[in-house]
């Protein structure tokens, strides 16, 4: 019997067990060496704490897009571009906690397959 998936504590995918982490699972935190080496940042919490707070101001059922998320900590002097992966690794590290849901034309998706353009509600 294979154990549960864990979610990378970097980027909020999913991580399948495999037979190498056998003897380790209970260490595996990350689902990579990019974000082993990366990990949770400032600019990363900062993110988060926006999303959170563009949330909170929000009508009940109502979804931001990350992108006002990105807008909000990286003003005006800062490449938006810059910080888009990293406000959609947040949305996910949000959904792993259970605070959210990545939601895409109306229906809540898996955060670790979403593609394209993503909307972010309190988690129901």
């Amino acid at each position: 019997m294979t154990p549960a998936p864990r979610t990378c504590e970097s980027c909020g995918r999913r991580i399948e067990w495999r037979k190498k982490w056998e003897r380790s699972w209970d260490e595996v935190r990350y689902c990579s060496t990019a974000c082993r080496k990366r990990r949770v940042g400032p600019t990363d919490r900062a993110l988060e704490s926006a999303i959170l707070d563009l949330l909170r101001r929000q009508r009940s059922g109502g979804t931001v897009d990350v992108a006002d998320a990105v807008r909000v900590v990286a003003g005006p002097d800062t490449d938006a571009g810059a910080l888009t992966e990293p406000a959609r690794r947040a949305a996910r590290r949000l959904v792993a906690s259970g605070d959210v849901e990545i939601v895409q034309r109306g229906s809540v998706v898996d955060p670790s397959t979403a593609r394209g353009p993503i909307r972010v509600r309190r988690a129901r």
